[in-house]
């Protein structure tokens, strides 16, 4: 599943992020332990129950299972076809008003919650099947719910919250640190859920039938604009224009692309020939090539704009995949754009990636698998935690 995706591109940030913090710390790092305490408090205003779920990778074992509310982990059982039900993993989470402590072990995964009702896992051969609420037919379409990602390994905690699929029940995350202060992202601004469904319904082009309701009228979510597409629910050609317009401008003009923040002289140069975008590097040898990309492409940062774990293609990819989210490419010839007063401003974008971060209390999400460029995205990281919070947020 495409989800599985942005998992993957938070772990090899994180290792990369790791490697840069052990070659650059002149003091030994305190070794982080099995588990640390995972504190989730209920603000959210509701009644209904609230039902937590810790899924992910044993990074010590590679297996996938899910880890109980002292974090011990479980593997997964055997899966079939048709898929079968999973374990019943949720544990009973806080009431409103209140709080509760359950342990994270060393794992790159999921923190779901749910209000209501439990949420529906189920098993293939390939293993676990995760909510896809874009399908109908889906058991947890009408259940309000949500999810972190997080990897906690030796070198810290990356915890983040996410936009990349969906837009739901609001939520933060936070780490300790050794100090005793504290880091968090994820806060909406006042009135920010209600508003971010506000603004969606006001854009004019069909992104708002990417909002999900309950057979009651209730919302229960927004689609990414991915799903959207791929759905129905948006037009296909939502991009198109605005990349016509790029390949315009680059067959004429050279993108430079300067992927590595600490490797400045690292660039890469795109010019547009016919349905191709080369990148030469500094000595004029191609190194990689772009077909004329998709909305799905785009809005997915997959298929046409592909980002493998290398040095090259990735990086470029990545850093096209948010220019053309963010409408950046047109404005700027060298990206990635560091500044975000210019982000979203064409007429054709990512409205609702752009809806998002305008609803944001720092400005930061993951509205976008590749939103993490230039580092506009809703994580919080710390080589020695001492815990981390999940705090569900009112939805008014």
């Amino acid at each position: 599943m495409r989800i599985k995706h942005h998992l993957l591109a938070i772990a090899v940030a994180a290792a990369s992020i790791a490697g840069v913090l052990t070659a650059t710390n002149d003091s030994p790092a305190a070794a982080v332990p099995a588990t640390i305490p995972l504190q989730i408090t209920n603000n959210s205003g509701r009644g209904d129950p609230v039902y937590i779920y810790n899924l992910g990778t044993n990074l010590a074992t590679g297996q996938q299972g899910w880890a109980d509310a002292a974090g011990n982990f479980h593997a997964w059982p055997a899966g079939g076809n048709p898929p079968t039900p999973a374990p019943d993993a949720s544990i009973a989470g806080p009431a409103n008003g209140q709080s509760l402590t359950i342990r994270m072990p060393k794992f790159s995964g999921r923190v779901y919650f749910s209000y209501g009702e439990k949420l529906v896992f189920k098993l293939t051969t390939g293993g676990l099947a995760q909510p896809a609420v874009q399908n109908p037919s889906d058991p947890n379409r009408n259940i309000v719910f949500n999810w972190s990602e997080y990897t906690l390994n030796d070198s810290g905690l990356w915890i983040n919250s996410t936009q990349v699929d969906m837009f739901s029940a609001p939520y933060a995350v936070g780490v300790q640190l050794a100090d005793g202060s504290t880091k968090t992202t994820g806060h909406l601004k006042p009135g920010g859920y209600n508003g971010f469904f506000d603004a969606l319904r006001g854009q004019p082009g069909g992104w708002a039938n990417l909002i999900q309701t309950a057979p009651n009228g209730s919302v229960l979510r927004a689609l990414s604009p991915l799903y959207g597409v791929e759905t129905g629910a948006l037009p296909a050609n939502a991009m198109d224009d605005y990349v016509n317009r790029v390949w315009a401008k680059y067959s004429s003009e050279t993108l430079t692309v300067t992927p590595f923040t600490d490797q400045p002289s690292i660039k890469y140069f795109g010019r547009v020939s016919g349905d191709v975008m080369n990148f030469t590097n500094s000595s004029g040898v191609v190194v990689t090539s772009f077909q004329k990309p998709d909305s799905v492409s785009i809005f997915g940062c997959f298929k046409l704009l592909d980002a493998p774990n290398d040095q090259v293609r990735g990086p470029i990819s990545r850093t096209l995949c948010a220019g053309y989210n963010r409408s950046t490419l047109l404005v700027n010839p060298n990206q990635p754009d560091p500044n975000n007063a210019g982000f979203y401003l064409d007429t054709v974008t990512n409205h609702y990636a752009r809806k998002i971060h305008a609803q944001m209390a720092d400005g930061k999400a993951y509205a976008f698998a590749f939103d993490d460029v230039g580092a506009h995205e809703s994580l919080v990281h710390d080589g020695n935690p001492q815990q981390a919070y999940l705090t569900l947020d009112p939805f008014n």
